[in-house]
């Protein structure tokens, strides 16, 4: 005899295939428990076996008729929701905070372009003397232009910026409020997608820090696939456009993606950007199967002898 089960239940087919027994699921919680139902209904019948692929083939024919056509939809129905609903984790969470810090970035760096540039009617002088564009929209909003100008000890008289009559500077400070809460809500996820990570992949935070371990989960779509990567396929990641153009016309191949954002690779010399870089997605591989397999903190040890290994080059 033949022992089936399907999302309708636990069925039991002869030699001939004829059913001569069943038991029914209610619902999805009893196919989730199903093992309980096969179990009964070996109690009722001995030397059950799974059936091979001709007797299997045969088996399914039954399940066409029409009667059972309702009870097919409206089980699968409910179990897409559910996987639905389960499909919802950490992975997802982390990429969808990883898009968001992006997306920010690209929309702050177009408005605070037109920010300096039209600020530098008024106050040239301290635009230019600040590069980086947060600390830029904080000292605007904080101080008046005399107070910029005296920090820069240029006198009032000697600034080529123009005079502007209050309701022209609202809209100029309007802009850099909404730009500063841009920034505050950059950091904010930026916070989340650090704790996110302290539960998720401890081990690839201690070796590449929060942003580009982030990046590189998103650029891999899950933790599993970055686990399941090779290194030489970590190394790379992200720099998908500058690989395929290297397929395509013989370009120099490329030597890093993501990872280019590391303080290891930033800081050394463009010679040894390649050698890093390999070192650095080594371990990055290694940490990555031990997150996944949730196996023991080995993070910091990984990241000193990369720091040890490279501090010295210069």
């Amino acid at each position: 005899m033949h022992l089936f089960s399907n999302i309708l239940g636990v069925f039991v087919f002869d030699e001939e295939l004829n059913l001569i027994d069943k038991l029914l699921f209610n619902d999805i919680e009893n196919y989730k428990n199903k093992n309980q139902f096969i179990e009964e209904i070996k109690s009722r019948h001995q030397n059950l076996k799974a059936p091979i692929d001709s007797a299997l083939k045969n088996m399914l024919q039954y399940f066409k008729n029409a009667e059972f056509f309702s009870d097919f939809y409206y089980k699968n129905l409910q179990l897409t929701r559910i996987d639905t609903k389960n499909s919802v984790n950490d992975d997802t969470l982390l990429i969808q905070a990883v898009k968001s810090v992006e997306e920010l970035d690209k929309a702050a760096n177009i408005l605070v372009k037109r920010l300096r540039e039209w600020y530098e009617l008024y106050n040239p002088e301290a635009s230019r003397a600040v590069e980086n564009h947060e600390k830029f929209v904080e000292k605007i909003l904080e101080k008046e232009k005399s107070e910029l100008l005296e920090e820069l000890k240029v006198s009032p008289g000697d600034s080529i910026g123009c005079e502007m009559e209050q309701g022209d500077l609202e809209p100029i400070r309007s802009m850099a409020h909404h730009l500063y809460d841009l920034y505050q809500l950059r950091k904010a996820q930026s916070d989340y997608i650090s704790m996110l990570m302290d539960g998720l992949c401890p081990n690839i935070k201690a070796v590449c820090d929060s942003s580009v371990g982030a990046k590189l989960i998103e650029h891999a779509g899950s933790l599993k696939r970055l686990s399941q990567m090779p290194a030489s396929t970590i190394q790379i990641l992200g720099a998908e456009k500058a690989l395929f153009r290297h397929m395509k016309t013989g370009s120099k191949s490329p030597k890093h993606g993501v990872i280019i954002s590391h303080p290891l690779i930033a800081k050394a010399p463009g010679k040894i950007h390649g050698k890093i870089a390999r070192a650095l997605a080594d371990k990055i591989s290694i940490a990555a199967k031990v997150d996944y397999f949730q196996g023991r903190f080995i993070g910091d040890k990984l990241r000193n002898y990369l720091e040890n290994k490279f501090s010295s080059i210069k």
